[in-house]
């Protein structure tokens, strides 16, 4: 399954529509005024179904993964110098990534779950996401949208 994920460009919160191959909205994510980013998922019919919070007064940036009310995980940066690492607390999985954090694969130790790529030269942050099993989709999401947050924190 592929998901093309767009920022919106007139947004004063982050705001994404995530549309499948055929262009159809899938999910769409709402920024909410908190501390910390804090991000509602919500279905093609607009009903809400995910959050992704910034747990505040960290050293280094995590969020929280919650599908509906649930807790399902958590994904922290670690401290590195040149390659950014981040480890993820969700359904066994991993994050390997390039050190420009635009490409990276998320896999549960022996099998790819998905694969991320930012498309460069848009006004606004671009990724194509490609999930292996499409009920992992939402989860994938989170972790997308958390690594996207991160990078937005540090301006980059």
């Amino acid at each position: 399954m592929q998901l093309y994920f767009k920022q919106r460009f007139f947004s004063w919160l982050d705001s994404y529509d995530i549309y499948d191959e055929m262009g159809n909205t899938v999910f769409t994510v709402e920024g909410r005024l908190s501390w910390g980013h804090c991000l509602h998922i919500n279905d093609a019919m607009g009903r809400h179904i995910a959050t992704l919070q910034e747990k505040i007064f960290t050293f280094l940036p995590q969020f929280e993964l919650y599908i509906e009310e649930n807790y399902v995980g958590c994904i922290k940066k670690e401290f590195t110098f040149f390659k950014p690492r981040f480890v993820i607390d969700c359904n066994g999985w991993e994050i390997d990534g390039e050190w420009l954090e635009w490409d990276y694969t998320i896999t549960d130790g022996q099998r790819s779950v998905a694969t991320i790529s930012k498309e460069p030269f848009h006004l606004t942050d671009q990724y194509v996401i490609d999930v292996v099993e499409p009920d992992e989709a939402l989860a994938v999401l989170l972790v997308v949208l958390a690594i996207d947050a991160e990078k937005c924190s540090r301006g980059g």
